[in-house]
C-alpha cells in the first residue's frame, strides 16, 4: 500500500519534468535562430510613398441631399386599335428612339389603304384625271361638264339676241324674245351649276386624298416606335392582347443624364445659381459624378422653408433613378483648403486617419475631414500643411519601420 501511493506521487512529478526540459530546449533553440537571424527588432523595412499636405482651391460648397430621377419618362401607348402580334422589349430593355418595340395587327389597316386608294382614283376619273396621277390640279372650264353647259350657255345668249333684232324689226313678236331670254336664263344657271359641280368635285378629291394619307398613317402606327432614348421600366400588355386606342404598351425611362432634385435650406439659397458645379455621390457607389444646376424652384416651401433645385448629373450606367443622393453644390471655386488624397486616408470603426513618418517608423494620426470630390479630401483639424503622409497605406500599422520611396 505504501509502495503504491509513492508511485502514484512520482509519475506527475516526472510528467512535470519532462514538460520542462522540452520547453527550455525549445526556448533555447528559438533563441539562437532569433539571433542568428538578425532577430524580430531587425526586420526589413516596409518601402513607402509619401506626398504632402497641401492647401489647394477647393471651394465653398452647400450640402444637400435628395433623390435622382429619370430625365425623361413615358408611357408608350398604341395609336389605333388591334390585336397585339408582336412585342420585341421586356424590363430592362434598351431601347433607341424610332426603334419598332411592337406590332398590332395590320390586315385591317392595310385593306383600308386599298379601299382609299380606290376612292381617290374613282374622285380622279370625275375630273377627267388619271386614276394614278398624283397632281390633283384642274381647270374647271377644261372639263367635259363645265364645256357642255358653256356651249348651251352660248347657244341660248345666240338665240337671245336674235330674238332681240327681229322684235325690232317687226318680224317676230315679243312673246318668242321673252321665251328666248328665259331659255338662257336656265342655261345659265346650269353653267353656274356645272361648274359648282366641279368645284366639289374637287373638294370630294381633296377629301380622297386626305383619307388615304390617313389610312396609310394607320398602317404605319400599326407600328409601335420608341418615343425616346432609354431603357424599359414596366411591360404592362402581352402578345395577343386587343388594345384600344391608347392603350400602355410599355414604360420607358431616359436614363442619362438623371435628374438630382435636391432641397436647400432657405439660410443657403442665396448663394445657389444655375450653372453652378454640383458633386453627387450615393450609397454603396465611391464614385464622385458631376453635374450642374440646371433649374431652381420660384418659391421655397412654406412648409419645411427649403429650396427645390434641379441638377442634370451624367450617368456612367451604374446610377439608378429612385437613388437616395449626397449632393455638394460648389458656390466659390476659389477658396482655399487643407487637403490630402484620398488614397492616403483609412477608417478603421468609423475613425478616419492618415500615417505619416517620424524617425523611421511609421505614425497613426486621427484627423477629422470636410467636404471631399473625386481625388481629395479637405482635412479640418489633425495635420497640417507641410506634413508628409503615407498614400496608399493598405495594412500598415502604427509603430512598423518604413523607408520612403520616390
Amino acid at each position: 500500500m505504501f509502495r503504491t501511493k509513492i508511485y502514484l506521487l512520482a509519475v506527475p512529478l516526472l510528467l512535470a519534468a519532462f514538460f520542462f526540459t522540452s520547453c527550455k530546449s525549445d526556448y533555447q533553440a528559438q533563441q539562437r535562430q532569433g539571433q542568428g537571424s538578425g532577430g524580430p527588432g531587425q526586420a526589413a523595412a516596409r518601402q513607402v510613398r509619401t506626398t504632402a499636405v497641401a492647401e489647394t482651391p477647393f471651394g465653398e460648397t452647400v450640402t444637400a441631399t435628395g433623390t435622382l430621377a429619370a430625365y425623361d419618362q413615358t408611357t408608350v401607348s398604341v395609336k389605333v386599335p388591334g390585336r397585339v402580334r408582336v412585342i420585341s422589349v421586356d424590363l430592362g430593355s434598351v431601347v433607341s428612339r424610332g426603334q419598332v418595340i411592337a406590332n398590332v395587327d395590320s390586315e385591317d389597316y392595310r385593306l383600308r389603304v386599298q379601299q382609299a386608294e380606290a376612292s381617290l382614283a374613282q374622285a380622279r376619273a370625275r375630273l377627267g384625271l388619271t386614276p394614278e396621277g398624283t397632281d390633283d390640279r384642274v381647270d374647271p372650264e377644261q372639263t367635259a361638264t363645265v364645256r357642255q353647259a358653256r356651249a348651251v350657255l352660248d347657244e341660248a345668249r345666240f338665240n337671245r339676241d336674235r330674238a332681240a333684232r327681229l322684235v325690232e324689226q317687226g318680224i317676230i313678236a315679243k312673246a318668242e324674245f321673252d321665251s328666248a331670254t328665259s331659255v338662257y336664263k336656265v342655261a345659265e344657271g346650269r353653267y353656274q351649276d356645272a361648274y359648282e359641280e366641279i368645284r366639289n368635285r374637287q373638294g370630294v378629291l381633296a377629301q380622297r386624298r386626305s383619307e388615304l394619307a390617313l389610312a396609310r398613317q394607320q398602317l404605319k402606327d400599326t407600328n409601335i416606335v420608341a418615343p425616346i432614348d432609354g431603357i424599359v421600366q414596366e411591360k404592362i400588355t402581352s402578345v395577343g392582347e386587343f388594345l384600344a386606342a391608347g392603350a400602355p404598351v410599355v414604360n420607358i425611362v431616359r436614363m442619362d443624364p438623371l435628374r438630382l432634385r435636391a432641397q436647400v435650406p432657405e439660410r443657403e439659397s442665396q448663394t445657389i445659381r444655375t450653372g453652378q458645379d454640383v458633386r453627387v455621390t450615393v450609397e454603396g457607389d465611391p464614385i464622385v459624378y458631376v453635374g450642374k444646376i440646371m433649374r431652381l424652384s420660384p418659391v421655397i416651401a412654406e412648409q419645411n422653408r427649403m429650396l427645390m433645385v434641379e441638377a442634370d448629373v451624367r450617368n456612367n450606367g451604374k446610377l439608378r433613378p429612385g437613388s437616395f443622393a449626397h449632393a455638394e453644390i460648389v458656390t466659390n471655386d476659389a477658396k482655399m483648403a487643407v487637403t490630402v488624397p484620398n488614397s492616403a486616408i483609412i477608417t478603421f470603426a468609423g475613425i478616419e486617419k492618415v500615417i505619416v513618418v517620424q524617425n523611421g517608423k511609421a505614425l497613426e494620426k486621427p484627423i477629422t475631414t470636410g467636404r471631399r470630390n473625386a481625388e481629395f479630401t479637405e482635412i479640418v483639424a489633425g495635420i497640417s500643411v507641410g506634413e508628409k503622409v503615407i498614400v496608399d497605406p493598405g495594412n500598415l500599422q502604427s509603430g512598423q519601420a518604413v523607408e520612403v520611396v520616390e
